[in-house]
C-alpha cells in the first residue's frame, strides 16, 4: 500500500478538538516569520557566526538556507499525506516506528524549549535597553546583568506570552500582524542607513562587496564551516510552525506546505540584505564596532543601531524587543501542540491532550511549556554568563537533528513511490535525503566540536565544553524521558505504525 492510498484515512482520526480553520495563507506566513525572529535572530546569530567564518557570512547564510529548503520540500509531503500536528513526532512514528518517533518529537521540544529561553532572555535585554534610550538613564540598561531582576523579567514575558497562546490562534494571528510588520520595516530602515554611510565613507568599516564573500569553499576549516552552518540553521528554523498548525489552517493538506516555502524564500532575502549592510558597515575585525569583537556579540544591533541610525536607534531596540516578543509567543504554538499529539497517541501522559473547550488549544501543554521554558532559562542564567550564545549553540545542534529526522522519515515513508515521476524522486527522495542528510552530519561534526572547552562562549564544567554538555545531556535525557513512559505505557512502543492510523489513548 502506498502513502497516497492512506490519505483519507490518516486525516480522518487526528481530531484532536483544536481549531478549525483559524489561519490562511498570509496568517500562517506572518506566524512564520514571526516564529523564526528576523530581528531576535540576527541580533543574536550575526556575532557568533562572524566569529566562526569571517567575511564568508553570505555564503554561510546561503548554505543554511540550502537544507532548509530541501528539508521543506519533505516536510511539505509528509504533511500532504499526514497533516498532524504531531509533526516530526506522528510522521517519525509512523516511518521509523515509535522509539524513533518519540526522539524525534523529543528534539522539537528541547529546540523550542531552549529558543522560548533565549526568546526571554533577549526580550529583557532589549526592555531595559529600550527604557535607557527613552529616559536617558543608561543604569536602566544595567538592570539586565543583575540575575534576580532578569530572571523575574524573564518570567512576566513567559507568562505573558503563554497566556496569549493559551486563548488560541486568533489572538495570536492578530497579535503577530503588528509585531511583524513593524520589524520588517525597521529592519529595512536599518539596512538602508547602513549601506547610506558604505556609501558616503561614515561607515565603522565600509567594506565592498566581494565575490569571495559568497563561496563556502573559502571558510578556514571544516568545524568552522559546521559551526556556522548551524548557527545559520538557527537563524531560519521556526518556519516549521507553519506545519505544526496544520490541524487548524484553512486547507490542512496543503496550505501548510506552501506557506512553509514562502516563508523560507521571504527570510533568506531578508537575511542576506542584513547581513551584507552589517558585514560592510562593521567587518569582522575582534575590536570597536567589528563582528569579532567578543563584547557586541550577544547584541549587534544594540551596538550598531546607535552609529547606523542616530537618533531613531531606539525603533531597532524596539524592533527586536516585539520581534523576541512575538516570536516567544507565537512558538509556544510549536511545543504545546506536539505535546498535545504525544499525549493524544498515549507517548506522553493523557493530561497532555487537554484541550481547553472555550478556546479550542492545548491549555495543559501550553502551560507545561512556560514552566519549562522559565525555569531552564533561571538555572542557565546563573550557571553561564554567556547564556545567549551557548543556548543558541545547542539549539542548532537540536534543530539539525530533528530536522534531520524528519526529513529521512519523509524519504522511508514514501520509499515505494518515491520514483513514480521525477516530480516524486526529487520532492519525496532526492530533496528530503539530501537535505536530511546534510543536517545530520552539521550536527555530528558540531557535538564533536563542542567537546573542546574553549567551543561557543567558553564555558565549560568539568573541562568539558558547556554547549556538549546541553546537547548530549538534553538528548540523554529524552532517552530516560522514553523509557519512564515506556514503563507508564507500554503499548504505545509496542505498536507497528506502518498502517493508516497510530494508535489513540483512550
Amino acid at each position: 500500500m502506498s502513502a497516497s492510498d492512506i490519505e483519507a484515512p490518516a486525516r480522518s482520526g487526528t481530531d484532536k478538538g483544536l481549531s478549525k480553520g483559524a489561519v490562511g495563507l498570509l496568517g500562517s506566513v506572518v506566524i512564520g516569520v514571526s516564529c523564526i525572529a528576523p530581528a531576535y535572530t540576527l541580533s543574536a546569530a550575526l556575532g557568533p557566526t562572524a566569529a566562526e567564518v569571517g567575511t564568508s557570512l553570505p555564503a554561510i547564510f546561503l548554505v543554511g538556507f540550502i537544507p532548509m529548503l530541501l528539508v521543506a520540500f519533505g516536510y511539505q509531503q509528509l504533511n500532504r499525506a499526514m497533516p498532524d500536528s504531531g509533526t516530526t513526532f506522528t510522521w517519525g512514528s509512523k516511518a521509523f516506528g515509535p522509539w524513533l518517533g518519540w526522539m524525534g518529537g523529543w528534539g522539537l521540544l528541547a529546540a523550542t524549549i531552549l529558543v522560548l529561553s533565549n526568546l526571554a532572555g533577549v526580550a529583557v535585554d532589549f526592555l531595559y535597553l529600550a527604557l535607557a534610550q527613552i529616559t536617558g538613564n543608561d543604569a536602566i540598561a544595567e538592570l539586565t546583568r543583575n540575575v534576580p531582576v532578569n530572571v523575574a523579567t524573564c518570567l512576566v514575558f513567559v507568562a505573558l506570552a503563554a497566556w496569549i497562546s493559551y486563548r488560541g490562534m486568533e489572538t495570536t494571528k492578530a497579535f503577530q500582524y503588528v509585531l511583524v510588520a513593524f520589524q520588517a520595516v525597521v529592519l529595512l530602515w536599518f539596512s538602508i542607513a547602513a549601506f547610506g554611510h558604505v556609501a558616503a565613507g561614515t561607515a565603522y568599516e565600509g567594506l565592498t562587496v566581494r565575490a569571495e564573500w559568497f563561496n563556502p569553499f573559502g571558510v578556514e576549516s571544516f568545524s568552522a564551516f559546521a559551526a556556522g552552518v548551524s548557527l545559520s540553521v538557527f537563524i531560519y528554523w521556526g518556519w516549521d510552525v507553519v506545519l505544526t498548525i496544520n490541524e487548524e489552517t484553512k486547507g490542512s493538506a496543503t496550505t501548510p506546505g506552501r506557506a512553509a516555502l514562502t516563508t523560507i524564500f521571504v527570510i533568506v532575502a531578508l537575511y542576506m540584505t542584513i547581513a551584507l549592510a552589517v558585514l560592510t558597515f562593521s567587518g569582522v575585525s575582534d575590536q570597536g564596532l567589528g563582528m569579532g569583537n567578543e563584547e557586541i556579540q550577544e547584541n549587534i544591533f544594540a551596538a550598531l543601531a546607535g552609529p547606523v541610525m542616530g537618533p531613531f536607534a531606539i525603533l531597532m531596540s524596539l524592533a527586536v524587543l516585539s520581534s523576541s516578543a512575538a516570536s516567544l509567543q507565537s512558538t509556544f504554538v510549536s511545543p504545546a501542540r506536539t505535546m498535545l499529539a504525544m499525549g493524544y497517541y498515549g507517548a506522553l501522559p493523557g493530561k497532555f491532550a487537554r484541550v481547553t473547550p472555550r478556546f479550542q488549544t492545548p491549555g495543559y501543554a501550553t502551560v507545561a511549556a512556560a514552566v519549562i521554558s522559565a525555569g531552564f532559562y533561571a538555572v542557565m542564567r546563573v550557571v553561564s554568563e554567556n547564556v545567549l550564545w551557548d543556548t543558541i549553540t545547542t539549539l542548532g545542534m537540536m534543530v539539525c537533528f530533528y530536522y534531520g529526522v524528519t526529513a529521512l522519515a519523509c524519504v522511508w515513508y514514501f520509499r515505494r513511490e518515491a520514483f513514480r515521476g521525477p516530480k516524486n524522486a526529487f520532492t519525496k527522495f532526492l530533496a528530503p535525503l539530501l537535505g536530511g542528510i546534510l543536517l545530520l552530519v552539521f550536527f555530528g561534526q558540531t557535538a564533536y566540536d563542542s567537546m573542546d572547552p574553549d567551543y561557543g562562549s567558553g564555558s565549560q564544567i568539568g573541562g568539558v565544553g558547556l554547549v556538549f554538555l546541553l546537547g548530549v545531556g538534553i538528548l540523554l535525557l529524552g532517552v530516560a524521558m522514553m523509557l519512564v513512559q515506556y514503563r507508564r505505557n507500554p503499548a504505545f512502543f509496542r505498536e507497528r505504525f506502518e498502517t493508516t492510523e497510530l494508535p489513540v489513548l483512550d
